[in-house]
């Protein structure tokens, strides 16, 4: 007999992980208007499950604020029951915001960026993620497509059903690994997405006795698994407005201040998109992650990198026209990442920047020889994010001392282990 569904609440913490409450289905609508309870000192969990150092201590009570519109549906499945999943807002307890919701950071920084221009975020996240236990098949091959059917089938079947749009469904280059594209959507539901999809994957290879990780490398030197994170601005009519055909690459100046905004605080904007004491050992030249701090047509060695557009079939450039942020995992809070990258786009249209060079798509490795470097691991990261007043000024201090003192403890976690156990206790994790 399959047990009654229940409606699980959720957040995304600062190590990436969905934590939430279980209720009947039958309390869906006094939950939806009332939330569940929820802890402060819940923000400083790590990704080992300990709870690190923080300011809130045994203190304090919070509210899960369901937002409706986020609503999924999985379904009930061969003894396994059902469930609504629906992610909240960190409140206090009379239901005002709480400033150390990442969700809320999220949604701040967006409507920050639309008083002071206008411009609204369309936003896509790329999950790369391995599968254990797969007999050997080779890179993009039709074989390993379907050697993992009918999970395959099944994944787009959900998240079509659960709204997530899926966009692409294929086999990667590294070995058992895959990748899971969603379409383009505001930048709001874009994250929520993000949050939602690796639960998806996650739960649906349970169900089918399969366990994937999206660990940023399982092992040293194998393929990595990122999560790119697409970016295009609209205007008040929803016409984009990164593209202009006579400039550079076909950026706009108005792309070109956003871009310069985000390459200038990079250092810092990584302990918040790359933030595992894994994430560093991917972001190295020669992987196709970043080699770098620069902008460049076409290149997956650049930070940002201006993505190709199509006429075939009737394609506007216009449209398609994105900027891809390269550094970042799932390790990292979707809504964090989206946040500080709106954010940094923000200060470089709104600050004096210098312009960036956009390096072409011929550039050479020895033309960038002398690009700023990315920082060389998690502790470097936290040091520039601490030091980099203006990323640091984005944060209630409360969230920045919580995220410093959680990656602090991760990497006190894995004080001592080599780099395979690391990756190996990272994959275990994700």
């Amino acid at each position: 007999m399959t047990p009654d569904p229940t409606v699980f609440v959720a957040t995304s913490d600062l190590a990436g992980q969905m934590r939430g409450r279980s209720v009947p289905a039958g309390s869906r609508d006094a939950v939806l208007r009332r939330g569940v309870g929820w802890v402060p000192a819940d923000l400083a969990i790590t990704a080992f499950g300990a709870i690190a150092d923080n300011v809130f201590g045994s203190t304090g009570d919070l509210r899960l604020m369901p937002d409706p519109t986020t609503q999924v549906e999985i379904p009930a499945r061969e003894g396994d029951p059902g469930v609504t999943l629906v992610l909240a807002d960190q409140t206090l307890p009379d239901g005002t915001p709480w400033a150390c919701c990442p969700r809320t950071f999220a949604r701040r920084a967006l409507e920050d960026l639309q008083e002071a221009t206008g411009l609204e975020v369309v936003a896509s996240f790329e999950h790369e993620f391995m599968m254990a236990d797969l007999a050997p098949t080779g890179p993009f091959s039709f074989e390993r497509h379907r050697s993992v059917e009918p999970f395959g089938s099944e994944l787009v079947a959900l998240l079509e059903g659960a709204g997530l749009q899926p966009e692409n469904w294929l086999p990667e280059f590294g070995t058992d690994q895959f990748e899971i594209t969603l379409e383009p959507a505001p930048g709001l539901v874009a994250a929520d997405r993000a949050v939602l999809v690796k639960e998806l994957v996650r739960d649906l290879a349970r169900r089918h006795g399969r366990r994937v990780t999206f660990a940023p490398l399982q092992h040293p030197d194998g393929s990595g698994n990122g999560v790119h994170v697409h970016l295009s601005l609209r205007d008040a009519t929803g016409a984009p407005v990164l593209h202009d055909p006579a400039l550079p690459a076909g950026l706009s100046s108005l792309g070109q201040r956003f871009a310069a905004g985000i390459l200038a605080h990079a250092p810092a904007l990584l302990a918040i998109t790359a933030p595992s004491p894994a994430s560093y050992l991917r972001l190295t030249p020669h992987r196709w992650s970043a080699g770098g701090i620069f902008l460049a047509e076409r290149n997956r060695e650049a930070l940002l990198r201006i993505c190709p557009t199509s006429t075939v079939g009737g394609g506007d450039p216009a449209a398609q026209y994105n900027l891809e942020f390269r550094p970042s995992d799932a390790t990292a809070n979707p809504w964090l990442t989206l946040g500080v990258l709106v954010r940094a786009g923000l200060a470089g249209i709104t600050g004096e920047y210098d312009a960036p060079t956009i390096w072409p798509e011929s550039v050479t490795e020895q033309e960038l020889a002398g690009v700023p470097t990315l920082p060389s691991g998690l502790a470097e990261a936290l040091d520039h994010l601490v030091a980099d007043r203006v990323v640091a000024g984005w944060f209630d201090p409360d969230l920045i001392d919580t995220h410093c003192a959680v990656k602090r403890a991760e990497l006190a976690a894995v004080s001592g282990i080599d780099d395979v156990a690391l990756c190996s206790a990272m994959a275990d994790v994700y």
